[in-house]
């Protein structure tokens, strides 16, 4: 069979998530969900998805919730369903109602977990899910002269125990009821467990499956990532946001705090999110960090094989000059970098040529994160090591980039304007544009 475009868009598609599937394998995931996404279709494809990380090596925790379970239990029932302060209030036949809809939310999750139909993802799967009692719980209280009853929160993780089970490449599978040391059973907020949970664990990912694509500005533009900080400022004046939004985006950023890798907030209506979201570099949701995703540094020895990587398809385009790996080699000290989730995203170099004279060079940003001024970022991290070595003036040779260099202040030169060691290296046949800027 002859290769067709498609074959071509999957092998590459497939080569791209190599270094995610490398980066995956053996870390720790928490996967939550409320009582809504197990009432959607969608319940069967991320099921799909799960078995696919599972099958990857990531060592998967799933919370889930049933409040719309609970809701209807209730409804049901002829009961109130009454909130204080963000927590139901939940009384003895209330309780009653919530046992009976996790109850029934768990095991429809254990059995959708547990299909191996031929032709569908799940075919030949072997996945084992595993509950227990590894949430200890105990009783809010009173709070603002409300008695609580039996609702709940987190007073101890088993992490012995889910270690454990995840060592035996086991889904661990919680839900939102904590039983305490006096044998009563509280009923616990989902997003508190996932948070506490992964914490606990030292995770490298908690996931938030919700109702909208992630978190919106307030004209309803996805922010595809932001600080713990960004994420209090915003929730602070945010009414905008929607209700899974302002109940997951709290404990995001207080795990992000904690030491949690990376918090995810994407939304459970479209299909393949929680993959895309994962194992792509823009994703389709929000993730929220202790610090910035954004990160430029001075390039090392360990980063010239990415960095061959991201320059090569340029330097095949002409964009570009060719650099051979022994070149890199010898030159790296002179390259500053650009990552996005750990992963090279650019580079620019800096090239003395006298005391007061350098060449900006091998300016390049993937194509996908050109429009996050990541090129600006790179431009003036060489600006500022020009001048801390004592640089006057930097000039730049470009083929493709004359308008973007002008823009940020850089005026065109000739050749001969050039160092005499670089004018007499000057490839005519390339015929690049120079550029110089005074720094």
């Amino acid at each position: 069979m002859s290769d067709t475009p498609y074959d071509e868009h999957f092998v590459a598609w497939f080569r791209a998530v190599t270094p995610y599937i490398n980066a995956f394998r053996g870390k720790t995931f928490v996967i939550a969900f409320g009582g809504k996404v197990i009432a959607s279709e969608f319940l069967k494809t991320l099921a799909y998805d799960v078995n696919l990380l599972v099958s990857l090596g990531i060592r998967l925790v799933l919370v889930h919730g049933a409040r719309a379970q609970i809701e209807e239990e209730l409804r049901e029932k002829k009961l109130e369903s009454v909130y204080h302060c963000g927590y139901r209030v939940t009384d003895a036949a209330a309780l009653e109602c919530v046992l009976d809809a996790v109850g029934s939310v768990y095991l429809e999750i254990e059995a959708i977990l547990s299909q191996g139909l031929p032709n569908t993802p799940m075919a030949n799967s072997r996945i084992r899910v595993i509950g227990g009692n590894f949430i200890t719980g105990q009783p809010i209280g009173v709070l603002n002269g409300i008695d609580m009853q039996y609702a709940g929160k987190v007073r101890k993780v088993d992490v012995d125990g889910i270690n454990a089970q995840l060592g035996l490449g086991n889904i661990v599978l919680l839900n939102c009821q904590g039983p305490s040391p006096t044998g009563e059973i509280f009923n616990l907020q989902m997003e508190e467990v996932a948070e506490s949970v992964a914490v606990a664990l030292k995770a490298d990912k908690l996931v938030f499956l919700t109702d909208s694509q992630g978190v919106t500005d307030k004209d309803g533009e996805l922010l595809d990532a932001m600080t713990a900080d960004e994420a209090e400022k915003l929730l602070a004046g945010g009414d905008w946001l929607s209700p899974d939004i302002r109940r997951y985006l709290p404990g995001c950023g207080q795990a992000a705090r904690a030491g949690v890798g990376r918090a995810h907030l994407i939304g459970y209506a479209q299909d393949g999110a929680l993959l895309r979201e994962l194992f792509t570099h823009d994703g389709v949701g929000t993730v929220i960090t202790r610090e910035s995703l954004e990160n430029i540094r001075e390039a090392k020895p360990d980063d010239i094989a990415a960095l061959i990587a991201l320059i090569e398809p340029m330097e095949q385009e002409g964009i570009l000059v060719h650099r051979p790996r022994e070149l890199l080699e010898r030159e790296i000290g002179h390259f500053s970098i650009m990552l996005h989730d750990d992963i090279i995203v650019g580079c620019a170099a800096l090239y003395p040529h006298s005391e007061d004279e350098a060449e900006l060079a091998c300016l390049a940003v993937t194509y996908e994160h050109r429009r996050w001024g990541y090129g600006d970022q790179l431009m003036k991290r060489i600006e500022r090591r020009a001048r801390k070595l004592g640089i006057k003036r930097l000039f730049v040779l470009t083929t493709r980039a004359e308008h973007w260099f002008v823009e940020r202040g850089y005026r065109l030169g000739n050749v001969d304007d050039l160092p005499a060691k670089k004018r007499d290296m000057y490839n005519y046949q390339r015929r690049s544009k120079v550029l110089f800027k005074t720094v």
